[in-house]
């Protein structure tokens, strides 16, 4: 009987617990309880800006691109840069690619550039995306380069794709999309604002 009582207490407990979790969390929460293995975490599309006096330290990475190439945070010194973390299998990962392509085009000629992270896939993987979707601009291999996830740890997780950066010309980061970005308009204006700061 005693036995019964402490395991009804448990689950009161436990079950108080788990309430107090929610809040800011639900939608996370929601997520994991659907169970769907869709192997991401999605965002609410927030879109954070820093102000320029309030910036960190430079974001500072070298990974091996799709084509076998070497890319670094060096090839975009004083060049403004967006940052794309995605996989082929994530589906707003798929829903923004339009969008991001035509940002890429749209704020290239002005000086951006765009530079994709994909943190799953094989090379055949991703090229098969790339083509799919039209996407123009270079990414990189994360799968099996842990010294290239540590670089962005700051700033995205693996598990919160697809997160979109936007690094100014000293290589820190000025804003951050949590989730699909939703309007290319929006990342179009910060981009461009990004480029006419002085520095």
């Amino acid at each position: 009987m005693m036995r019964k009582i402490l395991a009804s207490v448990g689950v009161a407990v436990l079950a108080l617990s788990l309430a107090a979790c929610t809040g800011a969390n639900d939608d996370l929460v929601k997520q994991y309880e659907q169970g769907d293995g869709q192997g991401f975490i999605s965002g609410d599309g927030r879109v954070q800006e820093i102000p320029e006096g309030e910036r960190t330290d430079a974001v500072a990475f070298t990974g091996t691109a799709i084509d076998g190439s070497t890319i670094s945070s060096d090839d975009y010194a004083g060049e403004v840069l967006v940052l794309n973390f995605w996989y082929a299998a994530c589906g707003p990962c798929r829903a923004e690619a339009s969008t991001l392509e035509g940002a890429h085009q749209a704020t290239a000629p002005a000086g951006a550039n765009f530079l994709g992270v994909n943190i799953y896939d094989s090379p055949e993987q991703a090229t098969a995306f790339e083509q799919t979707y039209g996407i123009t601009y270079p990414s990189l291999l994360a799968r099996k380069d842990a010294d290239l996830k540590l670089a962005f740890a700051d700033w995205t997780s693996v598990q919160a794709t697809p997160t979109t950066l936007v690094l100014d010309r000293e290589g820190r980061v000025a804003a951050r999309f949590i989730g699909q970005v939703q309007s290319g308009s929006i990342l179009e204006t910060i981009v461009n604002d990004v480029l006419d700061e002085s520095s």
